[in-house]
């Protein structure tokens, strides 16, 4: 192995774990935001991964492209998912219809 592989791989390693370690810490509230982040840089990742599976160098290359796009769709759809849950657990009640109440604000505050 070269340094330039070895220095590669320490790059990717680290940022693994800084990643996880920053993911692990973030707050409920902060969850719903940072997943939409993320779906903004999987939907980015996806035109990267069409670009590789749709050149020609090689077979190889074309497949490992059309295993990022299968993945990186997963990803993306399964984020939306989840975030649109998490919005729905966020929603409080329905608001009232203004024609179904006949009172006015003074009315229902003498209850």
């Amino acid at each position: 192995m070269t340094l330039t592989y070895i220095l590669q791989l320490y790059v990717f390693i680290l940022a693994g774990f800084v990643g996880f370690n920053i993911i692990t810490k973030v707050p409920p509230q902060l969850h719903t935001p940072l997943m939409s982040a993320t779906n903004a840089i999987s939907a980015i990742s996806i035109v990267g991964a069409i670009v590789v599976a749709g050149s020609s160098y090689s077979n190889f290359s074309s497949i490992l492209g059309f295993i990022a796009v299968a993945c990186a769709t997963i990803n993306v759809v399964g984020g939306f998912i989840i975030t649109d849950r998490m919005l729905g657990m966020m929603k409080t009640g329905r608001k009232p219809d203004a024609s179904a109440s006949s009172e006015t604000p003074d009315q229902s505050s003498d209850r």
